[in-house]
């Protein structure tokens, strides 16, 4: 086994788990540990997920928008879930989402196209008026005053106000009411001003039709396309301020579909306008009870300032971010609470990758897959390739920088979704053997072989460790890593590459936990290169045409030598062989004894190691917790015929002490106290043990003193050691300090 230095081998910040499965739609795979990553919001369990709502973040080219078309695309095809578009950048005459919506039998609406009328009889009262007021304050911030605020409230009662030019003439002319029709006239100029720049200004045929229809509810895709419109325009707020009230007063409750999205490109304008800063936090915070998942799509997390920009990062459980600039990655990795490693991976990730954070604990880096159709329809950078073509006619480029990529595409991508879906109706986050996402049928890798291989060993520890020769697989790997570090050095590439292969035989072994631990070390060694890191995305070229020669004409001779020296290197190979062996008779036999005396040697070291660790087995595990603020025992036993082990979480008799649980894989255990007058019962968890000697994580939650019910309380999760009867942090690795059992 070789040793790795402390700097390397030590991971403290949260890893993804190897056996972390989310239910839904497929999306892409993992750069970690080459699984497939799936994800619908809406399916997974509200205790590890309480909202749905997230966060799309990347630079230019990040494939952050190509990402979210992906997600909605097959939400809407796989789930028969309904989606409405904000739209606010697109090429040519439509939007980016243009194409996605007529595909999905969907309906694009341009600003301009179609005129809403605020004063609808359709909306409720109610929401004329805050549709009204929304109106203004995206014109006139200031003109809203509480004098102001009457006058409006008085004219909307008039019978004129059918239609935006009926109240601003009830505006302009009031009738007498509480106060004189004089005194009403003032206070309601700044409102009348306001509301004529959409009735006689630049923002004319918007709102001030007289009808009363109303966009459809029944679409599986809505589009309201505002690219035609400059983007530091009132109209963009004052149109984002309408398409909120219509959603969340005639769409959410009309709405028959089973999830409904709300997709929000270019959100930062949005999210600063007061006319729909709060129209949106408002949905975020009531997403949940209406079925309703909010996508906001921006490029960073400072263009809110830092006040706004907390709130949005509270209120997403979910956050995918694409490539950045390190200041910024370092800004948005301590406003979404990522660790470090992920932080640092940030500005190197290429399109279509990008870090997931999905809760409190989970982080991966995903690369995104795309079918050929996916491709067309989130392409977004026809204008770049058409210039880029027109330049060099006879290269086909690769995708331009500023692109909304495609990642990888066609067959390949084709297989990964065909290979899951349908994706299951029903949540399950279940963990298991994952054997079938490694291996196919046909004995065929479903993963790329680790990087920077250009000789055999790496194949044949792999394959030994496929046939289940996991002791071999092991030596093979350790032997070349050793020959590797003396030839080139602990940090080399050749190195890491067998870190890598490590971590595969790891996981065909049944050992996902070192093989998570060996992949992270990769990705946080100190001088840790990208071409270290297994890749996903197939490489895109420059293709020449057959009449080009990069080199010129290449000499016959030289041709035909290159041909001939493999050929010429294997015979002298076979004659060396021949030649060691005829002048060592009997070297054939004596190599044998040999590998039958160390393999004699291996065993008995191997028959030794289990006796000892027989002897040293404990088979319980007690550790001391303090979680907000309640002091907890956990405690884990083995029974004597190792075939099951009981766990117990106990609070004794501490008043403050509200709500305890416990979750093992898919087992769960809660216990709420009913009286303050009583003890808090201990909740217990029987699981069956196939391997006793193997570690049990278990996540722990406590609700103190201010736990309220269906609130999320704090946790953290505790990995428990049979066989040396200790307990570590899960996140952090710290060994927790040795009690007595309780």
């Amino acid at each position: 086994m070789i040793r790795l230095p402390s700097n390397h081998a030590a991971v403290t910040a949260p890893l993804v788990a190897s056996s972390t499965r989310f239910p839904g739609i497929p999306i892409g795979r993992s750069l970690l540990d080459g699984r497939p990553f799936h994800l619908s919001p809406v399916l997974v369990d509200d205790s590890v997920l309480p909202s749905t709502n997230s966060l799309a973040l990347g630079g230019l080219g990040s494939g952050k928008s190509t990402t979210a078309k992906t997600c909605i695309h097959r939400e809407i095809l796989h789930r028969d879930h309904q989606a409405v578009v904000v739209d606010s950048f697109g090429e040519g005459a439509d939007g980016e989402w243009a194409a996605l919506a007529r595909s999905l039998g969907g309906r694009v609406i341009k600003a301009g196209d179609f005129t809403l009328n605020p004063l609808s009889p359709l909306f409720p009262p109610q929401v004329r008026e805050q549709l009204v007021r929304s109106l203004i304050l995206a014109v006139e911030p200031g003109a809203l005053t509480p004098q102001a605020t009457h006058a409006l409230q008085h004219a909307l009662n008039h019978p004129k106000s059918a239609s935006l030019n009926g109240l601003v003439d009830a505006l302009a002319c009031p009738e007498d009411g509480r106060w004189p029709a004089a005194t009403l006239a003032d206070w309601g100029v700044g409102a009348a001003i306001a509301l004529s720049r959409y009735t006689e200004g630049s923002l004319r045929g918007l709102f001030d039709g007289e009808g009363a229809s109303l966009p459809p509810t029944d679409l599986p895709i809505l589009s309201f396309d505002f690219s035609g419109l400059d983007r530091n325009s009132p109209a963009i707020p004052s149109l984002m301020a309408a398409v909120s009230c219509w959603a969340e007063q005639v769409w959410l409750p009309q709405s028959t579909a089973v999830h409904r999205h709300l997709v929000i490109e270019e959100a930062w304008q949005i999210l600063l306008s007061p006319a729909t800063g709060e129209l949106i936090q408002r949905l975020l915070k009531n997403s949940r009870r209406a079925g309703l998942s909010l996508k906001a799509i921006m490029h960073t997390l400072s263009d809110l300032g830092t006040g706004k920009a907390q709130d949005l990062a509270k209120l997403c459980e979910i956050a995918h971010v694409g490539r950045l600039g390190p200041e910024e990655a370092a800004l948005t990795g301590a406003l979404l609470g990522l660790p470090q490693w992920a932080i640092d991976m940030i500005p190197t990730l290429g399109p279509g990758q990008a870090v997931w954070r999905v809760g409190p604990d989970y982080v991966d880096i995903i690369q995104t897959t795309l079918t050929d159709d996916e491709a067309a329809l989130t392409d977004t950078s026809s204008r770049r390739r058409t210039a880029q073509q027109a330049q060099a006619p006879a290269v086909e480029q690769a995708p331009a920088d500023d692109a909304e990529p495609d990642i990888t595409t066609g067959a390949e991508a084709e297989a990964d979704i065909e290979e899951t879906s349908p994706v299951p109706a029903e949540p399950d986050t279940g963990t298991g053997s994952d054997d079938e996402d490694q291996v196919d049928g046909g004995g065929e890798w479903a993963w790329d072989m680790p990087p920077n291989v250009v000789d055999i060993r790496h194949h044949d520890a792999l394959q030994a460790a496929r046939e289940g020769r996991c002791a071999e697989a092991a030596d093979l790997a350790a032997l070349g890593e050793r020959a590797d570090i003396a030839a080139h050095g602990i940090n080399s590439t050749e190195a890491v590459a067998w870190i890598s292969t490590r971590a595969l035989v790891a996981e065909l072994c049944g050992n996902p936990d070192q093989a998570v631990r060996l992949r992270a070390t990769v990705a946080r060694m100190g001088n840790h290169h990208p071409e270290t890191t297994v890749n996903y995305e197939p490489q895109q070229q420059a293709k020449l045409s057959p009449d080009q020669d990069p080199e010129g004409p290449e000499d016959p001779t030289a041709a035909s030598l290159r041909r001939l020296w493999p050929a010429a290197a294997a015979i002298v190979g076979l004659s060396l062989a021949i030649a060691f062996v005829w002048a060592t008779p009997g070297g054939e036999e004596k190599q044998r004894q040999e590998r039958q005396q160390h393999q004699q040697s291996q065993e008995r070291q191997e028959r030794q190691e289990r006796e000892e660790k027989a002897a040293r087995y404990q088979g319980k595990v007690p550790v001391a917790l303090v979680i907000d603020g309640i002091h907890v025992n956990l405690v884990g036993r083995w029974d004597a015929a190792k075939k099951r082990t009981v766990l117990s979480l106990r609070a004794r008799w501490d008043q403050h002490a509200q709500f305890l649980r416990m979750d093992v894989g898919d087992e769960t255990v809660s216990s709420v106290r009913s009286k303050d007058t009583e003890p808090m019962r201990s909740p217990e968890l029987v699981l069956p043990v196939d391997d006793p000697r193997a570690d049990i994580t278990v996540r722990v939650a406590v609700g103190g003193k201010h736990y309220k019910q269906n609130s999320r309380s704090p946790s953290r999760e505790i990995r428990l050691s049979p066989a040396t009867g200790t307990a570590f942090d899960a996140r952090t690795g710290k060994k927790f300090p040795e009690v007595t059992v309780f």
